[in-house]
């Protein structure tokens, strides 16, 4: 009698990844950031969990979008496999593509389920990553401050921002006001970088273009101010900070570069 070989049920496991985004894929939009991720989960031989529908799509999502231009040093996606594969297996393949400008960092399973989105319940299921707020870095060139705005100015206007408790900023052709106590607890000036902690809203959130514009440093980026966001803080690592900035692992710290202006020569290859 032949013996009947059993194939283990369909599954959807959820992972998330901690990873940078540095030097020219800085210039990349959020869109071509998906794609890119996408093509280079399909070159791993990664089985990827797809949506149902007549236009299914692979289960890749991004708490928090990347302004163009803006430096990752700790940024968050996860998907969904549909074969479970250790978080170990997971990074050493996403490590072994080897995409320029891209630096992998923590690799962690959060959720599993069945097929049909059943959660199971023999596994500590994590919900799916919402950002708690974001922390920036802005470098100011030398020349800006010796040129343009001394430190001192800058520092004034940080102070003026303060007392008047609000910034205002426009989305969609509407005018917002929010709180600088709630949604953006740390503006400070720290020698020539500019540092930013950005509470997610409801509604519209601030943007460090926002911030700039706020203190009078809408030229900031065009004279060569380099933004990165250091840090994103999810909602379900708020109560346990340190941890949190320790899953960076051994993700780079991004250093000014020589990048300053928006590479409108550079084409980048798209990689199948």
């Amino acid at each position: 009698m032949n013996a009947v070989l059993s194939t283990p049920p369909p599954t959807r496991e959820r992972y998330r990844i901690r990873f940078a985004k540095t030097g020219l894929l800085r210039w990349i939009g959020h869109r071509d950031l998906q794609r890119l991720w996408e093509r280079l989960l399909r070159r791993a031989e990664l089985p990827l969990s797809l949506s149902q529908g007549f236009h299914p799509k692979p289960r890749i999502s991004f708490p928090s979008a990347l302004a163009l231009g803006v430096e990752g040093c700790d940024e968050v996606i996860e998907f969904e496999l549909t074969v479970s594969i250790s978080p170990e297996s997971l990074r050493q393949r996403l490590v072994d593509d080897g995409q320029p400008g891209l630096e992998i960092g923590d690799v962690r399973r959060v959720a599993r389920a069945a097929a049909d989105g059943t959660p199971d319940p023999s596994f500590p299921n994590l919900a799916k990553a919402r950002i708690h707020c974001g922390q920036y870095e802005i470098t100011i060139p030398e020349s800006f401050t010796s040129q343009v705005r001394s430190r001192e100015e800058i520092g004034s206007a940080i102070e003026a921002a303060k007392r008047l408790g609000t910034v205002k900023f426009t989305r969609n052709g509407r005018e917002v006001s929010t709180e600088i106590a709630t949604h953006l607890p740390l503006l400070e000036l720290r020698d020539q970088t500019l540092c930013l902690t950005i509470v997610e809203a409801e509604g519209a959130t601030l943007k460090p273009s926002d911030v700039l514009a706020a203190i009078g440093l809408e030229g900031l980026i065009e004279h060569g101010g380099v933004p990165r966001r250091t840090h994103v803080i999810l909602v379900d690592e708020r109560s346990d900070l340190a941890h949190a900035h320790a899953l960076r692992g051994n993700l780079p710290v991004a250093m000014p570069t020589a990048e300053t202006t928006h590479p409108t020569n550079t084409s980048f290859k798209e990689r199948s």
